[in-house]
């Protein structure tokens, strides 16, 4: 089997090591490729042996299986780059943080273009289980496609032969995930601002004891500067499938903009070099709310 990565970061980079160390054929294409940023890229893909193509089309060239994994917003636009380029039978999971609507116009390229496109929920943080993580399938192909990628080492299970199903699935649950870690941020670095961080986290053991709010902050703020800016489109698309049903996406909408607003202040270089992946590192996620504060406090 040969298989294409279409994004080559985070979540693409885990699958392509995943992959490797079974022995299966990868190619992979990222648009940072074309960029100044390209040399992590060029050494991961070299160290584990994906090859690294020049185009989308040259990617997915004869390959069996695509893989699209890049930004949410994105996930037409790969859909509309490699369908010229597909073979006739082949895959297309798209593993995006898309809305169903977005799933749905994606599928409706691939299809026409002679592929099969099957949908991909991913459930959970994708690092801690690495292949393994938990994966929901929807569409006509998804039955079929299933016992492939489990072959693979994939946790994969079909939602509904229905495409949207799966996807929904992920984006009401990022509603509350997302927005969980959006308002511990918020939460925690005002109350550190006013002195009450202590007493705050005291009265949620109180309410919530099986959280480890201290363990769970800085895991939240770690990952929120890291990906901020991957959560914030992730979080325009969940607003979006809100909005597909009538509904005014507040609580979405809010969240979006807390991790756009997260991630300028990492692209400016607040928690470290910028580009570096070095930052929000700290086991105590106080050292990154007073980052923040002293960037964004008013001073007296």
């Amino acid at each position: 089997m040969q298989i294409a990565l279409i994004g080559y970061g985070e979540v693409g980079r885990i699958l392509g090591e995943d992959l490797r160390a079974r022995g299966i054929a990868v190619s992979a294409y990222d648009l940072k490729l074309d960029s100044d940023h390209s040399q992590p890229l060029r050494e991961h893909a070299a160290a584990h042996d994906v090859v690294l193509a020049a185009s989308h089309a040259l990617a997915v060239h004869g390959v069996d299986l695509v893989v699209s994994a890049v930004t949410a917003s994105q996930a037409v636009a790969v859909a509309q780059a490699v369908a010229a380029g597909l073979r006739k039978g082949a895959f297309f999971l798209d593993f995006n943080s898309a809305s169903p609507g977005a799933k749905i116009r994606a599928a409706g390229i691939v299809n026409a273009a002679g592929g099969r496109y099957v949908e991909g929920a991913v459930m959970t943080s994708m690092p801690p289980y690495r292949i393994k993580v938990p994966l929901l399938l929807g569409g006509p192909d998804a039955a079929a496609l299933a016992p492939v990628l489990n072959d693979l080492g994939f946790d994969a299970k079909v939602a509904s032969e229905k495409l949207g199903v799966a996807s929904a699935t992920k984006m009401c649950r990022s509603v509350m995930i997302k927005g969980l870690e959006a308002m511990v941020i918020e939460s925690f670095t005002a109350a550190r601002a006013h002195g009450v961080e202590d007493q705050v986290i005291a009265s949620l053991h109180e309410t919530f004891p099986a959280i480890d709010w201290e363990r769970q902050a800085s895991y939240f703020f770690q990952r929120a500067i890291e990906h901020g800016r991957r959560r914030s489109e992730e979080m325009r698309e969940v607003a979006e499938t809100v909005r597909e049903v009538g509904l005014a996406p507040w609580s979405a909408q809010g969240t979006a903009e807390r991790q756009a607003w997260l991630a300028d202040l990492a692209d400016g270089g607040l928690f470290g070099a910028k580009g570096s992946k070095a930052f929000a590192r700290s086991a105590d996620w106080r050292v990154e709310a007073d980052r923040i504060l002293a960037k964004v406090k008013p001073k007296d």
